[in-house]
């Protein structure tokens, strides 16, 4: 097994970023756009927020910044940070990530073994920043699509939109970003569109997309077929199924069985969905006290029959909630923070989310939180996060 770097070279930082455009004029460029980026990740890993916080970090960071960075003309200020951070185009700035996320996955993916080994899996999600409205503007709070790699805890890619409901815009841009091949891609009822799935399956993948209302026609036929078939307990049709139960303490009991079944060749919708393969539901029963709450939903998806797979993606979604998004709002305040210009806002958005994917990756058992401040406090433990030390 190669053994594991314990730290990381700030020149190996850099030039993640060195083919990054400069956006700025070349009158008066005094600091180098890969040191004031470095700076930016580094701050943000260790704590900051924006570019004041930025700046009042690199200044209490002095010695090393001077000392490993190119800096002729000493620390940016704050003004600096700003502009560089408004004018960077969103697309490149996220592109120039590419390279080290893929090392990040693959140093994850040579150490798992045996049953631990299997397809990646992507969860497409959208989260509302909610302190980034402007109503003096008449601007609403930035909505950001995102991709998470499940397996490894990595965000590889998002695209910001002005509206929770312009997600099926976004969601074909965000697929764009990333490398559909040999992926699993599960989307909530919102990107479930005939060609967001015919996209993945071009791409190479495999879709899970979840069904709702807001599908009509084809969320109706879904349940018609199952009430058939649901009284005799799928007695005529070949069905694959798994339960689960957890018990959560305080008199709850929470149990879900996950059905999946092939799309009958009867199914009216079957021809518009390019691959479409399997229908799966997942039957969600909590016990709260003797009260019973059952909640049932319906997917349609390209993979072939195999149980286990299915209810390991439809798990893994969950994933981007619980572990993601909720670790960005108590980590890292992300709800509360207050940045109104849009391209600042998804920029810093990025350097939270791609933070939070080195955070995930260190060794440590302390807490995400725990980490971000041990990043702040000690060089040597930053440098370790840095160097995306998994192993």
């Amino acid at each position: 097994m190669p053994r594991s770097k314990t730290a990381v070279d700030l020149s190996e930082v850099v030039a993640h970023f060195e083919t990054l455009e400069d956006p700025r004029s070349t009158v008066n460029l005094l600091h180098p756009l890969p040191s004031v980026v470095t700076i930016s990740l580094m701050a943000v890993l260790a704590g900051a927020d924006g570019p004041t916080g930025i700046h009042k970090w690199a200044v209490a960071k002095e010695d090393l910044l001077l000392k490993s960075l190119n800096l002729p003309h000493g620390l940016p200020s704050k003004d600096v940070i700003r502009r560089v951070l408004c004018a960077l185009k969103v697309e490149a700035f996220q592109a120039c990530f590419g390279n080290w996320l893929k090392s990040l996955s693959d140093a994850a993916e040579q150490n798992l073994t045996g049953s631990e080994c299997s397809r990646k899996h992507m969860a497409v999600d959208g989260k509302t920043m909610k302190g980034s409205h402007d109503r003096a503007n008449g601007i609403g709070p930035m909505h950001l699509v995102s991709v998470w790699l499940s397996n490894f805890g990595l965000t590889l890619a998002q695209v910001a939109t002005d509206q929770k409901s312009n997600e099926i815009t976004a969601i074909p841009e965000v697929l764009r970003l990333v490398d559909l091949n040999g992926a699993i891609i599960t989307i909530d009822a919102m990107g479930t569109q005939v060609d967001i799935a015919e996209q993945i399956v071009d791409g190479g993948g495999d879709y899970v997309l979840a069904l709702k209302g807001n599908q009509g026609t084809l969320h109706e036929e879904v349940i018609s077929y199952v009430d058939q078939h649901v009284n005799n307990d799928f007695a005529d049709i070949p069905v694959r199924r798994l339960e689960e139960k957890t018990e959560k303490g305080h008199g709850r009991l929470d149990s879900r069985v996950y059905i999946q079944f092939s799309v009958p060749d009867s199914f009216k919708g079957r021809s518009r969905w390019k691959g479409l393969r399997t229908i799966g539901l997942v039957v969600y029963n909590s016990q709260v006290n003797g009260k019973e709450h059952i909640e049932i939903r319906y997917y349609i998806s390209s993979l072939a029959l195999g149980i286990k797979q299915f209810a390991k993606v439809v798990r893994q979604h969950w994933g981007i909630e619980s572990t993601c998004h909720w670790s960005l709002d108590v980590t890292y305040r992300e709800d509360s923070l207050r940045t109104r210009q849009r391209c600042l806002a998804e920029n810093l958005a990025w350097l939270r989310r791609f933070t939070l994917s080195l955070l995930k990756q260190h060794p440590g058992k302390d807490s995400l939180a725990m980490k971000r401040r041990m990043c702040g406090w000690n060089d040597n433990f930053l440098m370790q996060v840095l160097a995306g030390n998994a192993l």
